[in-house]
C-alpha cells in the first residue's frame, strides 16, 4: 500500500508543474530592464537554423513599440538598431548586435514586457516567449555607458 501511495505521489509531483505552468507564465511579476549612460550595445547568439525565428521576435519588437501607447516607446523606437553580424561564428551560430542610442531613461527595454505591453492574449504572449527562447542560444554581452566622443559633433 505505502509503495502505491509513494507512486501515485510521484507521479502527483511529476504532472504538478504540467498543469500550473499556464497560470505560473500569466502570474510572473515582470522584471524591468533600464540602463544607464547615454548607450548601450547588446549582443545574443543565435543558432544559424534559427535565425528567421530571432528576426521574427525582433520585427514583433519594433511593431509592439510602434503601438505602444507609452511615450517613451516611441523614443526607444528612434534609438534602437539591431545589426546581424555578416560573418557566423565558429559553429555556425549569428551575432545580433543590438545598438540603442540614445537611451531613454527608466524606460524599461525588457523585451518581452515591451510586447507584452501591446500582445494581451496570454496565448499569443506564450507563443512569442517560446520562439524568444527557443532562438537565442545566449545572450553574449551587454555593454552601457556615457559617449566619451561623438566625432559628428
Amino acid at each position: 500500500m505505502r509503495r502505491l501511495f509513494g507512486m501515485i505521489l510521484a507521479g502527483a509531483m511529476m504532472l504538478l508543474p504540467a498543469f500550473s505552468y499556464g497560470t505560473a507564465f500569466a502570474q510572473q511579476a515582470p522584471q524591468k530592464t533600464t540602463f544607464s549612460g547615454d548607450m548601450v550595445i547588446w549582443a545574443f547568439n543565435v543558432p544559424g537554423d534559427k535565425a528567421a525565428d530571432y528576426e521574427a521576435v525582433v520585427a514583433k519588437l519594433k511593431d509592439s513599440l510602434a503601438k505602444s501607447e507609452k511615450p517613451e516607446a516611441k523614443q526607444q523606437l528612434a534609438g534602437w538598431k539591431v545589426m546581424k553580424n555578416a560573418m557566423p561564428q565558429p559553429d555556425g551560430s549569428l551575432v545580433y548586435i543590438h545598438v540603442i542610442s540614445p537611451v531613454v531613461p527608466e524606460a524599461d527595454y525588457s523585451i518581452t514586457n515591451i510586447v507584452y505591453d501591446v500582445v494581451k492574449d496570454p496565448a499569443e504572449q506564450k507563443a512569442f516567449y517560446d520562439q524568444y527562447r527557443g532562438a537565442v542560444k545566449a545572450a553574449m554581452f551587454m555593454i552601457q555607458g556615457p559617449v566619451t566622443a561623438d566625432f559628428a559633433k
